[in-house]
C-alpha cells in the first residue's frame, strides 16, 4: 500500500449536473457551494437489485454516484432514478471481472465527480443449479464476477483512498458467507471468499494505522431481479429462500454502514439465525438443508428450458430494483435494533442497575 499522507479534513471538487447524450449520462460542471458538498460514492452492480436500490439511497442524500455495471438499459434506468432521487449519476460501463476495467472506471469517476469517499462492492453473477450440472466456465465466470469483482473493486478503491488516508469500502455480503446452501455453490463459495479476503485486508489496514475503513454487510434473502435474469439450470422457477426482504432494506443498511465504523452488520432476523445457527450446530444445518433447501428455493412454476441469463452478457431491458415477490418484507426490526445496539445496551444496564439498587434497598 502507498505511504500514508496527512489526512485532509476538507477537499474541494466541483458539483455536477447530469445531461443525457447519445452515449449515455455524463457529468458536467456547474455552480458549487462548499456548504452543500456531497459525497462521491461508487456502486458496482448498480444496474439492478441491491446495487440500484443502494445507488438511489445514496442519491437521496444528494451524493454523486458512480454507477458501474456492464451497461445496457438497466444501467441507464438506474441513472435516471439517481437523478430523480436528487443525486448526480455518472454511468461507467465496466466488467468488474476485469481489473483494468475496474481501475479505469475509478479513474473516470474521480476525474468527473471528484475523490471517491465510499466504494460499494456489490456486483454478482451466479448459476442456479446443482454443482454437478455447472460447467467449469460457468463456475469460473460466477467466481470472477462475484468474488474477484470485490477484490478488484477493493484494490481500485484502496489505491486512491490509501494515500489520502480516508474513505470507506463496503462489501455487500450475505448470510451465505457463513452458511452454504444447495443450488448456489458458486455464489456461496464466492461470498465465503469475500469474507476471508475482507478480514485479511482489514488487518493490513489496521497494521498500517490507516483511517480507511472496511465493513461488510451480511444480507438476508432479497426480492431482486436476479431470480428472473440469472442463469438457471433447474426445472422450476428459482426464488430466494424465505423469508424474503425487499432490496431497499439492504440499501438502508449499506448507506448506514458507510457512515458508521462498524466492522460488520447483520441485516434481518433470518441472517442472525443462519449465522449463529451455523456456528453452533453446523451439522444440523447440513441435514435441514438437504431435506428442505431444494424445495424452498423453487416455485411451482415450470421452466420450459434452461435459462442462459446474464452470466456472460447483460439481458436486454430495464430490470429495475425488485423481482416478482411483492409480498417481501419492507422493514427489519433487527436492523433497527442493530443500529442502536449501544444505546439499547446502555439502557439495559441502567434498568438492571436501578433494579439491583431497588432490590438492595428492599432487603435492608
Amino acid at each position: 500500500m502507498p505511504a500514508r499522507s496527512d489526512r485532509k479534513s476538507i477537499y474541494s471538487v466541483p458539483a455536477f449536473r447530469v445531461e443525457a447524450g447519445a452515449r449515455g449520462f455524463r457529468a458536467q460542471e456547474c455552480g458549487y457551494s462548499p456548504a452543500t458538498m456531497s459525497k462521491v460514492v461508487v456502486v458496482t452492480g448498480a444496474s439492478a437489485g441491491v446495487g440500484r436500490a443502494a445507488a438511489s439511497a445514496f442519491a437521496e442524500r444528494g451524493d454523486r454516484v458512480g454507477l458501474v455495471a456492464r451497461g445496457g438499459d438497466s444501467l441507464q434506468g438506474a441513472a435516471n432514478e439517481v437523478a430523480e432521487a436528487g443525486g448526480e449519476p455518472l454511468v461507467v460501463a465496466a466488467d468488474v471481472a476485469d481489473p483494468q476495467q475496474v481501475d479505469d472506471a475509478a479513474t473516470t469517476i474521480e476525474a468527473e465527480l471528484g475523490e471517491i469517499d465510499v466504494w460499494v462492492n456489490n456486483a454478482m453473477a451466479t448459476v442456479f443449479a446443482p454443482f454437478a450440472e455447472i460447467e467449469p466456465d460457468e463456475f469460473e465466470r460466477a467466481t470472477r464476477v462475484t468474488y474477484l469483482g470485490v477484490v478488484w473493486g477493493t484494490r481500485a478503491a484502496l489505491r486512491r483512498m490509501g494515500p489520502r488516508d480516508r474513505g470507506v469500502v463496503v462489501q455487500v455480503g450475505s448470510a451465505l458467507a457463513y452458511r452454504g446452501i444447495p443450488l448456489q455453490s458458486a455464489y456461496c463459495g464466492a461470498k465465503h471468499a469475500i469474507k476471508g479476503f475482507t478480514e485479511s485486508v482489514r488487518s493490513e489496514l489496521l497494521h498500517d494505522e490507516s483511517h480507511v475503513h472496511m465493513t461488510m454487510v451480511q444480507l438476508p434473502a432479497l426480492n431482486t431481479p436476479q431470480f428472473e435474469i440469472g442463469r438457471a439450470k433447474v426445472d422450476r422457477h428459482p426464488q430466494p429462500m424465505p423469508p424474503i426482504y425487499q432490496p431497499e432494506v439492504a440499501a438502508n443498511a449499506i448507506v448506514w454502514a458507510s457512515e458508521h465504523r462498524r466492522r460488520e452488520i447483520y441485516v434481518g432476523g433470518p441472517t442472525v439465525k443462519t449465522i449463529w445457527g451455523n456456528k453452533l450446530l453446523p451439522a444440523l444445518g447440513d441435514v435441514y438443508l438437504a431435506r428442505n433447501g431444494f424445495g424452498a428455493q423453487l416455485t411451482d412454476e415450470r421452466l420450459a428450458e434452461e435459462r442462459n441469463g446474464n452470466l456472460f452478457a447483460p439481458v436486454p431491458g430495464d430490470h429495475g430494483t425488485r423481482g416478482r415477490f411483492n409480498d417481501a418484507r419492507r422493514h427489519s426490526l433487527q436492523l433497527a435494533l442493530a443500529k442502536h445496539r449501544r444505546a439499547i445496551a446502555g439502557a439495559g444496564l441502567a434498568v438492571a442497575g436501578v433494579a439491583a439498587l431497588t432490590a438492595s434497598r428492599a432487603l435492608r
